[in-house]
């Protein structure tokens, strides 16, 4: 995955890394092989002489398509992996047609052109992924750019996934938070997300990514939006393109002048220089060309080194290699059961338009099955334990175990004794909200289920609706989560309904709380009796949208627990941002859900893979 060049939003090279381990049926190394220069100085030393020259004479062709090789390489990484680059197969669907890429994404030829000169000299010896690295280097060079030592060895992916790239690639409405959660998440500083950005040096996009800037946007510079606007209007000519900045064929600063000008193209560009944390760092690029130059160069030797796939981590077959530490992967069934997501999201479609509300309670299935994400909340009892079904939180509440088991069922008939439940938990969670309007996130797998089950731990550890905000932030920092991603998180009361039960001492008793919205709740949920009569959570409890944080503002939040998060306290401001920022919320709330799904996990040869979810093999 890749940059912006020709069309498309920076925030697009934002793709889920793909895993390193392949288990078909052996034991396999995690040993660390390491990237190096100098890879291919004995095996084909005539390497990067033959990709610059091939990268050179095309550019000297199409001077776009410098931006065009940089873009490719920035859509292929994290994971670098040169997964782009294939072709759909019958086993799978590429990423070639994913939204993001489609009409989009360029320079396939010129790559098969470089790997055809390869073969040539080295037969079998270059990966294509290590190509794509050295001609992206090559192509900012060429265009008045910092050249970089590329590390090299990388190995070529075995599949690609149409759907990670769809549901993984951040869209160019992302605000600033939004895009400083989007890179934090990959281990990139603030800093050096302002640096990558500057790819947008050279490129340029197509009317759909900018139309909405240019036409409704205030913080644009008016002269530049009137010019933008004579070829992308309101509606119509979406494919028509316009430079990303004022150079478009030469690599330099002019991207951070234009965005102190108020002249940046994408929507996510302008966030960079917008009355925020990162005004000061464009305002020192847009006046110094040099250590633009050079950052961008560092920061792209480290792009390229996350994750890829190497020697050691590719699947070595007919060889007993150990495992030091299983970790979970979005691939993980690509080759053990293929068609396991489109199985469980059909599955879950089909239970959502039979009832709308299904949606919330697998989404809270989910949530109560976590902090282990083990599936312990689907086992029945059994003699030697008092499993979670029972618990206070759960009993009488939650619910979807009928379409877990539909769902386990019809996995078993394709993929038997292969897909855990708690994996199935963790995606049709994600599906679902999906389903009802949320941004999906990619569910790392690979989970395993647990023997047993707790109702006491499922009593003391989940969260309680009458917590105060202290509470609250003490019960999610216990299980690593900031006070931000508790927020984030409680977002998930954007769909769903809550017993009477558990809103009567707040609609009755509680100040802080609208007159009318009270006293429309306390007909259906007197001061005694009624107590499984159901309100929803927010104003619109089947779409997944922020509509849960303007309830909040407007003191109209369901529950004790959420009136907390805005009640003059230390989250206020986060709940006013959310209010007004629904795609930032959609964001943040996908990369939270991805870490809570990835919270100490069974894994390897811990727990099992239960054939039915109820109960134990």
């Amino acid at each position: 995955m890749a940059y912006s060049s020709s069309s498309s939003s920076w925030p697009f090279f934002f793709f889920l890394l793909v895993s390193s381990l392949c288990m078909f049926g052996m034991n396999i190394s995690t040993t660390t092989a390491q990237l190096s220069p100098s890879f291919y100085s004995s095996s084909c030393p005539n390497v990067l002489f033959t990709i610059q020259n091939a990268v050179l004479t095309a550019i000297s062709n199409e001077p776009r398509m410098g931006a065009s090789l940089l873009r490719l390489h920035f859509h292929d990484c994290f994971g670098c992996d040169a997964s782009i680059l294939l072709d759909d197969t019958s086993s799978f669907t590429g990423e070639k047609t994913a939204f993001p890429n489609a009409n989009s994404v360029r320079g396939y030829d010129i790559i098969d052109t470089i790997k055809a000169q390869v073969e040539a000299l080295c037969p079998k010896i270059v990966s294509c992924a290590d190509i794509l690295a050295v001609a992206a280097r090559d192509s900012v060079a060429a265009l008045g750019g910092r050249p970089w030592i590329v590390q090299l060895g990388r190995r070529d992916a075995k599949t690609a996934s149409k759907n990670d790239a769809n549901t993984n690639l951040p869209p160019a409405t992302l605000s600033l938070s939004g895009l400083i959660t989007s890179f934090s998440n990959k281990g990139f500083t603030t800093k050096e997300m302002v640096i990558l950005s500057g790819s947008h040096s050279i490129g340029q996009a197509r009317c759909t990514t900018f139309r909405s800037r240019i036409h409704n946007e205030t913080n644009i510079d008016a002269p530049f939006a009137t010019l933008r606007k004579t070829s992308c209007p309101t509606s119509g000519n979406d494919n028509n393109l316009a430079p990303l900045d004022a150079t478009p064929l030469l690599f330099d600063n002019t991207y951070y002048k234009n965005l102190v000008s108020k002249k940046g193209l994408l929507h996510s560009d302008q966030e960079l220089f917008n009355g925020g944390s990162t005004d000061a760092q464009v305002t020192a690029y847009s006046n110094d060309n040099p250590t633009f130059l050079t950052d961008f160069a560092v920061a792209m030797v480290k792009m390229g080194n996350l994750s890829p796939l190497t020697v050691s981590s590719l699947c070595m077959f007919g060889m007993n290699i150990s495992i030091t530490s299983a970790q979970l992967s979005s691939t993980f069934y690509a080759t053990s059961c293929p068609n396991l997501l489109p199985t469980i999201q059909a599955a879950v479609v089909n239970a959502v338009s039979n009832e709308a509300r299904m949606g919330a309670s697998l989404l809270r299935l989910h949530f109560h099955d976590c902090f282990g994400c083990d599936a312990s909340i689907l086992l029945d009892d059994t003699s030697s334990f008092t499993g979670e079904k029972t618990a206070g939180p759960n009993a009488n509440s939650v619910r979807g175990f009928n379409v877990i088991d539909t769902i386990k069922t019809q996995v078993e008939a394709i993929c038997p004794k292969t897909v855990s439940c708690a994996d199935i938990l963790a995606v049709a969670a994600r599906d679902s909200v999906a389903a009802l309007g949320g941004r999906p996130w990619v569910v790392q797998l690979g989970r395993r289920d647990a023997k047993t089950a707790s109702m006491s731990d499922a009593n003391s550890n989940l969260p309680a609706a009458t917590l105060g905000l202290s509470g609250l932030i003490a019960s999610f920092s216990t299980k690593g989560f900031t006070t931000k991603e508790m927020v984030i998180l409680s977002g998930s009361h954007s769909i769903g309904q809550a017993r009477c039960t558990t809103f009567r001492s707040r609609i009755h008793n509680e100040t802080n709380i609208d007159a009318p919205f009270a006293t429309s709740l306390k007909t259906s949920c007197p001061t005694s009796g009624n107590d499984n009569n159901l309100s929803p959570l927010d104003a619109t409890p089947i779409i997944f949208d922020n509509t849960y944080y303007k309830n909040l503002v407007s003191k109209k939040g369901l529950l004790h627990s959420d009136q907390e998060l805005f009640n003059s306290g230390s989250t206020d401001a986060q709940v006013t941002t959310y209010s007004n920022d629904n795609p930032t919320f959609l964001t943040d709330f996908a990369v939270a859900m991805v870490k809570m799904g990835n919270l100490s996990p069974l894994t390897g040869s811990n727990g099992e893979i239960r054939t039915n979810c109820r109960k134990l093999n």
